[in-house]
């Protein structure tokens, strides 16, 4: 699976980050990185989560 992420609605507001940190970050600039495009299956449900909870929904996941 692979973190999706549409920056132009991203409001970098970190609930995603919240959920899964290992995966996303708002840092000092004010901006959302992405740590890990690909991350480990064992992680589906809280990016999942992730997808449900961001208020602006630009996190999709893409399955490859």
């Amino acid at each position: 699976m692979k973190v999706v992420v549409d920056f132009d609605r991203c409001a970098s507001n970190a609930v995603c980050m919240s959920i899964l940190p290992e995966v996303f970050e708002v840092r000092d600039d004010g901006f959302l990185y992405v740590l890990n495009e690909n991350p480990p299956e064992s992680m589906r449900d809280r990016l999942e989560e992730s997808v449900r909870s961001c208020p602006t929904q630009a996190i999709s996941i893409a399955e490859e």
